[in-house]
């Protein structure tokens, strides 16, 4: 019988998590809202010095005044955007112990109705991004013989879903992509995972209608299964926990997937336009605010 209470168990888990985060760098991508504030928030709580990074100027300067910490324009398609800003966390907070792969759009919606800017844009910030993210990070981290990189995935990565399609193809990549390199960089000092979150309480899921087959979120849930993974390695993990049942569903029988395709509803094939205006026409401005943008056409 065990003389320690649940709650006794929970705090000192915490304080082991604490202990494994207290004193790291740590540079987070998309850190100005949602995931990536929240993030930013428990990481700092938790003794963790961090920077975060945004393609959104103006707002990554007020997340990081409101938190106290340093801030820095940054474009996760560029390869000389992502180097300006590790150097600079570099010099401004020191060596990055972690990177934290975050930023990322959700665009929904029939794949028909897709333009090719929006594909092309989805790809290059959600997949593209973490891989050039990974690249810089694992340069700098390999030479050091130590360091870590955690890609902010999602669920939507193994459950393939109507209206979801170019999100489902990037997600899906950004998980092989991160069990890829693990594998690849362990023997040199440098973890790779990958965080899968179910749906979450941020900008991304405005204008749409959840059911009983769809968990939702708040930020904290992702965020604390982050902390947990840089105190102690995991190469992939689903926030919540009990979604790790995602794992298994590439291999179920196609009619059984089809069946819980079919009970989850169309959420994301009909949006409500008014309520995800706010949010589409975000994403839609974000390619244009970097300085390193190239002109592209549909």
């Amino acid at each position: 019988m065990s003389f320690f209470s649940r709650a006794d168990r929970a705090d000192a888990r915490l304080a082991r998590i604490r202990a494994g985060v207290a004193g790291k760098v740590v540079a987070i991508t998309g850190g100005a809202r949602g995931i990536g504030f929240e993030i930013a928030t428990e990481l700092l709580d938790a003794g963790a010095r961090v920077a975060i990074g945004d393609i959104d100027a103006s707002a990554v300067a007020k997340a990081a005044a409101d938190l106290g910490i340093e801030g820095l324009e940054l474009d996760v398609t560029s390869s000389k955007s992502f180097e300006e800003f590790f150097d600079e966390v570099s010099e401004r907070v020191g060596p990055v112990d972690v990177l934290i792969n975050n930023a990322g759009i959700m665009p929904v919606g029939p794949f028909l109705d897709y333009q090719e800017s929006l594909i092309r844009s989805t790809l290059e910030i959600d997949l593209l991004g973490v891989i050039l993210g990974s690249r810089t990070a694992a340069s700098h981290m390999v030479a050091r013989g130590r360091g870590q990189i955690i890609n902010i995935a999602s669920v939507a990565g193994r459950l393939p879903t109507p209206g979801l399609t170019v999100y489902n193809a990037a997600k899906a990549g950004v998980i092989e992509f991160s069990e890829a390199l693990d594998a690849e960089l362990s023997a040199q000092g440098v973890r790779v995972s990958s965080i899968l979150p179910t749906f979450t309480n941020t900008g991304l899921i405005e204008g749409l209608t959840t059911n009983s087959m769809v968990t939702v979120v708040e930020t904290q849930v992702v965020a604390q299964q982050v902390l947990a993974s840089v105190a102690k390695v995991r190469v992939r993990v689903a926030a919540p926990r009990s979604m790790g049942w995602v794992n298994v569903y590439p291999i179920l029988p196609q009619a059984l997937k089809r069946s819980i395709t079919n009970k989850s509803g169309a959420i994301f094939l009909n949006p409500d336009p008014d309520t995800r205006s706010a949010y589409s026409n975000r994403i839609g401005q974000s390619v244009g605010r970097s300085r390193y943008a190239r002109p592209r056409g549909d």
